[in-house]
């Protein structure tokens, strides 16, 4: 009997996690196929993989590799984002000096020093949250009640959005990252944008504080920016700074509640919290499948990269590369895992990044220690968590105390 020599089929990605923790058992295979192979993408179209931590950081910081999504082939993970390519892009979905100068109007608002000046302001919003809770009374459903309006009222002020509207794009924010169609995106696209058209008009009558007030004052009235690229540029800000920090602080928290001896180890050593933080995003990797497109032929890791060939980056796999984490299914602060990719590397690293390490700290050291008796109010497998085509984190998160 002669033995087939058929290649066999590629991992299809993304898939749907099976612990919201770790990443789909079916990318084992692409955790030993390191560090590059290929998948299959929901359309059918094949694109690389890059699994490897070093070669991740290499290929991110390639020029070689475009981030343009009108680009035509330029890969695409769910109908959601294909619905989305449409409208202009900005800032991660730019190169070159239009990125570059978009970029710059956005860090004197993101810088270290800036995210340190904002402590204690987190602090109060974070006990303000605490003490309505606990005023309420176990249980309760912590993304709704904590990890979700943390970060919208950070935002929303760094910003100058009006938190009273929350309600509002926080639905839209759903809908726009996990929608059951592709048309209920594009509607929320577009609500989201009809409601900061009307904002930018408000504040160009009015002026208020904020990062887009000063975007309209020393940017849009100066010819630096349009105001396409102004709303787009908003929305972008006012999503991830939510979505990704909210998920974060829920999953989180989720993940130490399941890891009594490393909670333990915390609330003896609060010291180790920066740490803690750093491992919780490698290990968590809730942003999974970064998008790039070759525009030139690029020879890696003995294979040859195309020009139009989808590239795709899984954090989740990446960050749990073993040859850079030993035991890398683990939860461990005392590994050096400061060079993860969960806020991506080169150019196109999260603006946010340094926000949104104050913001866990703060959230996360401030929750264990005003409740020590925190724990999950229904068993670990009944709690639903957010399926693989979108930011990975819980859907709820039922506790008591």
């Amino acid at each position: 009997m002669t033995q087939s020599t058929e290649p066999p089929p590629l991992v299809s990605f993304p898939q749907n996690r099976s612990c919201p923790y770790h990443p789909p058992a079916a990318y084992d295979t692409l955790r030993a196929a390191r560090p590059l192979t290929r998948v299959r993408l929901y359309d059918g179209r094949p694109a690389w993989i890059v699994t490897g931590r070093d070669l991740a950081r290499d290929l991110l910081a390639d020029p070689r590799l475009s981030t343009d999504r009108t680009r035509p082939g330029f890969p695409v993970t769910t109908p959601r984002i294909a619905a989305l390519r449409d409208r202009r892009p900005v800032l991660l979905g730019v190169d070159g000096p239009r990125h570059r100068a978009q970029r710059r109007m956005m860090i004197p608002s993101f810088t270290l020093k800036r995210a340190t000046e904002l402590r204690p302001w987190i602090q109060e919003i974070v006990d303000r949250l605490l003490d309505e809770m606990i005023a309420h009374g176990p249980p309760a459903e912590l993304v709704r009640s904590f990890a979700l309006p943390v970060p919208s009222m950070v935002i929303c002020a760094l910003l100058g959005v009006p938190y009273d509207d929350h309600e509002f794009f926080e639905e839209q924010s759903r809908r726009l990252l996990r929608g059951p169609t592709a048309e209920d995106t594009r509607d929320a696209r577009d609500r989201l944008q009809e409601y900061l058209d009307a904002l930018i008009d408000r504040k160009q009558r009015e002026a208020g504080e904020g990062l887009l007030d000063e975007l309209i004052q020393q940017r849009l009235q100066e010819g630096e920016l349009d105001r396409e690229e102004l709303t787009a540029l908003a929305m972008i800000l006012l999503i991830a700074g939510h979505e990704t920090t909210a998920n974060m602080i829920s999953l989180g928290t989720y993940t130490l509640l399941l890891h009594p001896e490393r909670l333990a180890e915390l609330r003896a050593d609060p010291s180790l919290l920066p740490a803690a933080v750093e491992e919780l995003l490698r290990l968590l990797s809730i942003a999974d499948g970064l998008l790039r497109q070759a525009t030139e032929d690029i020879e890696v890791a003995g294979t040859t990269i195309r020009a139009g060939d989808g590239v795709i980056f899984s954090t989740s796999v990446i960050n749990r590369d073993e040859d850079v984490y030993p035991d890398p299914d683990t939860l461990d602060w005392h590994r050096p895992a400061r060079h993860h990719v969960a806020f991506g590397f080169g150019i196109h690293q999260c603006l946010g990044q340094n926000l949104a390490r104050a913001e866990l700290e703060i959230a996360l050291r401030t929750l264990f220690e005003r409740l020590p008796g925190l724990r999950l109010a229904a068993e670990p497998d009944e709690i639903p968590f957010k399926p693989g085509d979108t930011i990975q984190g819980m859907l709820e998160l039922p506790v008591t105390w």
